[in-house]
């Protein structure tokens, strides 16, 4: 059962998921673009990428402009890498998703043969956490590309302060490849 089925109702929160993390050193893992992005400034996807390749090493990380550029080049797959119905996460437990996002995944593991898929739902400011302000959150999930099942999905947080501190965002990001690499 996951962390978050008896927590308080409403969208989980840093902490809560489905068990521990996956350590994904030694695995190849497509990165999708952060689904939604709420109350932080700059370019959260960016920070993204950057915590993770920099954090990431033995993790071969196929990132949304690779990602872009395949799909440019292939436009019969008619894939979209933003705007997926990803808000199920954020309501109840799944462990297996199924289509438009499975046809996605299929499609681009066929492309890239890559059997990981990490799909950030949202990053968002969560105010008055702390006495030092609020934090970044970032909600994720994994799966296996191949099968649509769900391998984790959490949310990590940031350390604590102002919304338009670059420091907020690059925290969480930054929890979450640790999290994500084995620390």
């Amino acid at each position: 059962m996951s962390q978050f089925a008896c927590a308080s109702p409403g969208p989980p929160v840093a902490g809560e998921g489905t068990g521990p993390p996956p350590d994904l050193r030694g695995a190849s893992v497509m990165v999708f673009p952060i689904q939604a992005v709420r109350g932080l400034p700059g370019m959260v996807d960016a920070e993204l990428v950057f915590a993770l390749t920099a954090r990431g090493e033995g993790v071969d990380w196929m990132v949304p402009d690779e990602l872009r550029e395949l799909l440019r080049r292939s436009p019969g797959l008619d894939v979209s890498l933003e705007g997926l119905p990803v808000g199920v996460f954020l309501r109840t437990v799944v462990d297996r998703i199924g289509d438009p996002i499975f046809g996605v995944l299929r499609r681009l593991n066929a492309l890239t043969d890559v059997p990981i898929a990490l799909i950030p739902v949202i990053a968002r400011y969560r105010p008055g956490l702390s006495p030092e302000g609020g934090a970044a959150e970032i909600a994720v999930a994994v799966l296996n590309a191949r099968t649509g099942r769900v391998i984790w999905f959490g949310v990590v947080a940031g350390t604590p302060g102002a919304a338009d501190d670059p420091v907020v965002v690059a925290s969480a990001m930054d929890e979450l490849a640790k999290a994500l690499t084995g620390g």
